[in-house]
């Protein structure tokens, strides 16, 4: 049956708009190779209109009560959940994710972030300070940012955004979002449930296009700040062009996973793996590399190629597929180059290792289990993103850390130890924003903080729950003198 080929239109002020940009992208599905979508690139002018409308709605917005806001973010999540088999399957034919495996899973954290926003916003209490002056009180409050830019990738078209989104209008701010070129498709199925749910007009705002439509996004005058969750080359164009406007910027991560002699192979063979292999590794927390000390490496090698051997590539409707396609011929390449340097330095590709022939398009790419990775492979400095698991040997705690520090990236990482002391060693020691301990780089709960570490190019502030609520509001100080008062 042939697909529908859909125009998408930016969504302003409550309503589709037709873009006057004068370009449009098709969107072609990795799982099939047909073209879902036609999207355009937003001009000026959309930008224009749909900053102006999301001016408008702000202070109506926020002059609602919090149990105002909430009431529609639970309205929000509760539609998601009624539509949620139809949302989840065009995610997949999009995306490329296993629909059973991972895209209902998606959809339903998606709906969950609406609930944890909209019950958190209700206990967002701030300090009064006491004051050196009797007749003074010090108060001080939480007041919304205003208008927020959001621009978010294609891993995770819905969820990402979200994160953004149900904390940022939940706590009175309205926003303007760019989602991926790779991936409007969602964005647009997002918008209009959460319209249908009764979000006010104006408060959400969606424009689509690449890079130079998020810049003009983001240097807009009329926008107060900006949400940015993607790459770190992106994120250092963003932030330079951002200024002094608040943001919040979640970016690449190399998640080392480190595996100590003592702790329990079978575990931390499950764990890796399944940080490689979600989402096709195509997530910034993702099992990157893995640093084995030498003592145990040929018994944890086992465990992987065993727990990898049960992580079958394949179409992303059949529920046995574990491992779908990857979403852009871009990322794929990138693996490609990965693979290729790691090897030309004496890596050995245990498992995997190239592309399917066999599959509707160039993107579906075999799990991959590689060994005897070197230290200066692009594998260990960069941030591959694609379904690998690459083996490191390390002799000692002292040049785990090392390795693992060597590294411009500090978003997550993962220790596998049976030893309380040395797993706060490297608790206290790794640089990086989140450490899991015994359990994979890619665990997070929705109302967890997570980000980067000072230092390192992953970003600042903090997604998830009332953490980014902290982030997307000003706390502002009220000093009352009581003693001329009635």
């Amino acid at each position: 049956m042939a697909v529908t080929v859909r125009t998408l239109e930016n969504f302003v002020g409550g309503d589709w708009v037709a873009s006057t940009g004068d370009n449009a992208r098709a969107i072609v599905s990795p799982v099939t190779g047909e073209t879902l979508a036609e999207a355009p690139d937003a001009s000026i002018d959309d930008v224009d209109r749909a900053v102006a409308a999301a001016r408008d709605a702000q202070p109506k917005w926020a002059a609602l009560s919090a149990w105002e806001r909430a009431k529609v973010c639970h309205a929000i999540a509760v539609l998601i959940e009624e539509r949620r088999e139809e949302f989840a399957r065009e995610l997949s034919l999009e995306q490329g994710k296993p629909y059973a495996a991972e895209a209902l899973g998606d959809i339903d954290e998606t709906a969950e972030n609406f609930r944890i926003a909209a019950e958190d916003v209700k206990r967002m209490e701030t300090a009064i300070i006491p004051s050196q002056d009797p007749d003074k009180r010090i108060l001080t409050f939480r007041k919304p940012n205003g208008v927020y830019a959001g621009i978010t990738p294609w891993n995770f078209p819905t969820l990402i955004p979200v994160e953004l989104i149900a904390p940022g209008i939940a706590i009175g701010n309205t926003i303007v979002m760019k989602p991926s070129e790779w991936t409007p498709i969602a964005m647009a199925n997002f918008v209009q449930i959460m319209a249908d749910a009764g979000l006010p007009d104006g408060v959400v705002n969606v424009v689509y296009g690449a890079g130079d439509v998020g810049e003009r996004l983001v240097t807009h005058p009329g926008v107060n700040g900006v949400g940015f969750v993607g790459s770190h080359g992106t994120a250092e164009k963003i932030v330079r062009a951002a200024g002094l406007k608040r943001s919040l910027i979640e970016a690449s991560g190399n998640g080392p996973v480190v595996v100590c002699e003592d702790a329990d192979l079978q575990r931390a063979a499950q764990g890796a793996v399944f940080g490689g292999f979600y989402c096709a590794g195509q997530v910034c927390c993702a099992t990157e590399r893995v640093l084995v000390h030498e003592g145990i490496h040929d018994s944890f090698l086992e465990e992987v190629v065993k727990v990898a051997e049960g992580w079958p590539l394949g179409d992303p409707f059949d529920d046995s597929t574990m491992v779908g396609p990857m979403n852009n011929e871009p990322t794929a390449q990138k693996m490609d180059l990965h693979l290729e340097d790691a090897v030309k330095q004496g890596a050995n590709v245990v498992l995997g290792g190239s592309r399917a022939s066999d599959r509707p398009t160039q993107l579906y790419y075999e799990p991959t289990v590689v060994t005897e990775v070197g230290i200066d492979t692009l594998i260990n400095r960069q941030e591959t993103f694609g379904p690998i698991v690459p083996l490191i040997r390390v002799n000692s705690d002292e040049e785990a850390l090392a390795v693992a520090n060597d590294s411009h990236l500090g978003l997550q990482a993962a220790v596998y130890t049976s030893s309380l002391k040395r797993a706060f060693r490297y608790i206290d020691n790794l640089r990086v924003g989140n450490v899991v301990v015994n359990d994979s780089t890619d665990y997070w709960e929705a109302h967890e903080p997570f980000g980067g570490a000072s230092g390192t190019q992953s970003g600042w502030g903090r997604i998830g729950g009332r953490y980014t609520m902290l982030d997307m509001s000003d706390l502002k100080t009220v000093v009352l003198d009581v003693g001329g008062l009635d």
